[in-house]
């Protein structure tokens, strides 16, 4: 079943604050084998002109991702999630992600196009800290793939 053309542009609420650790950033950085000091000394941070610790830059991608499982889950969308492979992923910064920030991330639905019978949804998620500054922008590229023929 294809996905409901009208809900491009449809826009979900703001998520819940998250609160972005040092030590979260740290284990991220670790995971993905990020060793710039930038991501997990204070210090080296404040040379750079950081007021603290910045994340790597796919740090974002749990928390945007997150928040675009209000569009998966909303079942008006017609969305068959067990179909699902993640596309593609973007992001613009307007600054770095830092420890201390609550961030919140509102979903917007981008596109939706059928091609080869694949479903292709596109999300916008615009992360905010708790002033308002938009911090970056992140787009996720989502496809259902078509159902195979008996």
């Amino acid at each position: 079943m294809a996905l409901d053309q009208s809900f491009v542009g449809r826009t979900y609420p703001p998520t819940a604050p998250y609160e972005v650790g040092r030590e979260k950033i740290r284990e991220f950085a670790e995971a993905v084998g990020e060793t710039n000091p930038v991501y997990t000394d204070p210090e080296a941070a404040k040379e750079f002109g950081h007021p603290d610790v910045i994340a790597p830059p796919t740090f974002v991608f749990s928390i945007t991702f997150r928040a675009a499982g209000q569009v998966v889950q909303d079942p008006q969308l017609g969305l068959d999630y067990s179909r699902v492979v993640h596309g593609d992923q973007k992001f613009a910064y307007a600054r770095p992600v830092r420890a201390g920030d609550r961030l919140t991330v509102t979903s917007t639905i981008e596109a939706v196009k059928t091609l080869a019978g694949n479903d292709i949804l596109d999300i916008r998620g615009e992360v905010h800290d708790e002033s308002g500054e938009l911090v970056v922008t992140a787009w996720t590229k989502l496809v259902a793939r078509a159902a195979e023929e008996a």
